[in-house]
């Protein structure tokens, strides 16, 4: 195999292959994490009535007034009023509760605060404060947070168009993996079933089925194609080896090799197929290669085709980071300050460093120097 495309190109590649997201139409309740695609207006005023800002009463003319019992105050009058409450006609400011004295029917204002919520009309908050009707409230590729889909609710909508969440069919491969328990000398647990499913969905993809095969032709390429999906991602099986069957079953399956390898350690064998109706991401054995090959293809692949953009950041790196001739080098790093300190514990097969990194350093070949400013890469899970 060769040394791969470099890092840069690949991870363009892979932007470009993703298909042109279709949208959907999901209930709000549905909507959290996905990613608009269009704006959002609102059809009415935010707020759509003029409503009080305070328990108390809405009160017209000078004091003192009377209290009624009846939709709306006239001159000398006051009517109750909770917050969030229509502000009746007439009605010229809001006595808080705590600023009024009431004998009998009678109010008044108390201290200098309830003389200034009367003089000063306060505690109504007018009709369209937060936005007029026909207002743009979000631009399509918003990623739609918690309070994003409140404001879609506060203007009446119960659903809303985003981009399409990719199906994704998760195949593990390897004779030598067990799913349970200690593994016996020879074999290795499985590190992925739980761990690559959850940093596809932080990536904006849903998985839908997992396989299970081992080091078989065969078997691989009825794993490929059992489900009805938009991209299919291997673990193991990328080498280029006598044991490495997910590229013949991949060649079999007629795809084209969009990414046939990357050149970056660890996670060089990593390659990015497509077929006439899926893609194929293939990750290497190793436990950190392949989620560093995720992170590094998957990760352009996802964000064009959803519309997420989790992006880069830059630090300062605490120490030299050497660089390597043709390759690039991505390393864990905790962060303190802005400052990153690489893992240890972070060779391929090893997943210590991993789990502690806060980002993961991009690395050129001509390396990074004490103190120097480095790209890297956002994780999609909390650090």
């Amino acid at each position: 195999m060769s040394r791969g495309v470099d890092w840069r190109q690949a991870r363009d590649a892979a932007a470009r292959a993703a298909p042109t997201a279709r949208p959907e139409l999901v209930g709000l309740a549905d909507a959290l994490g996905r990613v608009l695609a269009e704006d959002v207006r609102t059809p009415i005023q935010l707020p759509h009535y003029a409503s009080s800002a305070m328990d108390g009463w809405a009160v017209a003319g000078t004091p003192p007034w009377r209290i009624v019992d009846r939709p709306e105050p006239g001159p000398g009058e006051a009517v109750a009023i909770v917050t969030g409450g229509l502000v009746p006609a007439g009605a010229e400011a809001i006595l808080r509760a705590e600023a009024g004295r009431v004998d009998g029917d009678a109010l008044e204002p108390v201290g200098e605060t309830g003389r200034r919520d009367v003089a000063e009309h306060r505690h109504i908050r007018p009709a369209g404060t937060e936005a007029e009707a026909g207002d743009t409230l979000l631009a399509a590729g918003a990623l739609l947070t918690p309070p994003r889909v409140a404001l879609i609710a506060a203007t009446g909508a119960d659903a809303i168009v985003v981009r399409w969440r990719p199906r994704v069919a998760l195949v593990l491969t390897g004779d030598e993996v067990v799913e349970a328990g200690v593994p016996a000398p020879g074999f290795v647990r499985d590190s992925f079933r739980v761990a690559v499913p959850a940093i596809l969905g932080g990536l904006g993809a849903d998985v839908v089925a997992i396989h299970r095969v081992g080091d078989d032709t065969e078997a691989t390429f009825a794993a490929l194609t059992a489900d009805a999906v938009d991209l299919v991602v291997t673990t193991g099986g990328t080498g280029g080896s006598h044991a490495d069957q997910v590229r013949r079953a991949v060649e079999r399956l007629g795809a084209e090799f969009v990414v046939p390898s990357v050149a970056m350690r660890p996670g060089g064998p990593t390659f990015l197929a497509r077929g006439a109706d899926r893609l194929v991401l293939g990750l290497p054995g190793n436990p950190l290669a392949a989620l560093l090959g995720l992170l590094a293809i998957g990760g352009p692949l996802l964000e064009a085709w959803t519309g997420r953009d989790p992006g880069t950041a830059t630090v300062t790196v605490s120490e030299r980071l050497e660089g390597r001739a043709g390759t690039t080098r991505l390393v864990p790093v905790t962060v303190d300050d802005g400052v990153a300190t690489p893992t240890p514990h972070a060779g391929s097969a090893m997943l210590r460093g991993i789990a502690e990194a806060d980002v993961v350093v991009v690395v050129p070949e001509s390396g990074v120097a004490t103190g120097g400013v480095a790209e890297a890469l956002r994780l999609p899970w909390p650090s």
